[in-house]
């Protein structure tokens, strides 16, 4: 292991400009595993995408995610952040440009809110104005107004609330990478809705890359850039949910995301998969409306009752960003044809 980092600390950089975390030819042993833990995995995440790892227990995605900030140490290969091999940096500074969000959270009990958001910043000798208006401006972007929340203690806090205060603390320095290790498993399915809402939110207004782990195959197709599937350490694919959806590498994935089933994969994908320029008359005009962010299903139930062949798609402030079109949902389940999509030259 010391050769290895030796030796990393003298490799040129080999990403493309836009990666802004490279895994090469990463392998994890663990002492008796009959298998690698991570077996040769390569791949690049684009800087500014959510990119998930997904898969069943024990398929490694959580052992690769640790290995970008060394909680646990690689057997061999590489990784690169922002072009520099991580055994080329010293072990604090590499963790603290890494925000990290685990599931359980691990505030600090005995601090306040404000104190927890402050540990890294205080580590990096900010001054107090410096933290302290970092502080305001975290608890608004997590949507938690920092007048109520600033003096709170995690035990006066919702697991929700509790679970926003650690995104806010992992992003406290601002680094441009996030791990984020099942941040919402163990909230109840209302509150972790909202959460997605709010990390996504949050990541069109901030774009870090973030590379989150999850065995929760809606919440991966519904918050990804891209998806990451793994099975026995190996990625068996890497393709947007898109892609994964409708052309799955092979069985294992298929049964994963539950490809077969059109109207699971209508629900699970959203409008701004199938998002084309606005040049539709019908949709142009017309008064039915769908948010970019709405699943195909409601669009598929729009369009067959407005007996339009195209649907306008807005953002969330209702400024109009494209299209959504008939011809766009039968191509995306042409391989299922007994479907309730109306035929050629019908919308109702």
């Amino acid at each position: 292991m010391a050769a290895q980092i030796a030796e990393q600390t003298k490799v040129e950089p080999k990403v493309a400009d836009d990666a802004a975390i490279v895994f090469e030819d990463v392998v994890k042993d663990f002492p008796g595993a009959a298998r690698p833990a991570v077996n040769h995995v390569s791949l690049s995440v684009k800087r500014g995408h959510l990119v998930i790892l997904l898969g069943p227990s024990g398929c490694g995605k959580t052992t690769l995610m640790k290995m970008v900030n060394r909680l646990h140490e690689m057997t061999s290969g590489y990784i690169y952040i922002e072009g520099t091999p991580i055994y080329a940096l010293k072990l604090e500074a590499l963790r603290r440009q890494i925000g990290y969000v685990i599931q359980d959270v691990g505030l600090f009990p005995h601090m306040r809110v404000e104190k927890n958001i402050a540990v890294v910043p205080n580590l990096l000798g900010w001054d107090k104005p410096r933290i302290d208006a970092r502080i305001d401006e975290l608890l608004k972007l997590v949507g938690l107004p920092p007048e109520e929340y600033r003096r709170r203690y995690p035990r006066q806090l919702s697991g929700g609330q509790q679970q926003r205060v650690g995104i806010a603390r992992a992003m406290a320095a601002d680094p441009a990478t996030l791990l984020m290790d099942e941040p919402f498993a163990a909230i109840d399915s209302i509150t972790r809705t909202r959460l997605q809402d709010e990390l996504l939110r949050i990541q069109h207004t901030v774009r870090k890359t973030i590379l989150f782990v999850t065995h929760d195959v809606e919440e991966a197709l519904r918050l990804a850039d891209e998806i990451v599937i793994m099975q026995n350490g190996e990625v068996v694919q890497y393709d947007t949910p898109l892609n994964i959806l409708t052309r799955p590498a092979n069985q294992f994935v298929s049964q994963l995301v539950g490809a077969e089933d059109v109207l699971r994969r209508l629900s699970l994908l959203a409008v701004k998969d199938l998002l084309e320029p606005l040049t539709s008359q019908a949709a142009a005009n017309h008064a039915l409306s769908i948010g970019i962010g709405d699943n195909l299903r409601h669009a598929l139930g729009l369009i067959m009752s407005s007996g339009s062949d195209a649907l306008r798609v807005v953002d969330e402030a209702g400024n109009p960003r494209g299209q959504m079109t008939l011809t766009a949902l039968r191509q995306l389940t042409s391989d299922h044809p007994n479907t309730l999509l109306p035929p050629d030259g019908a919308t109702t």
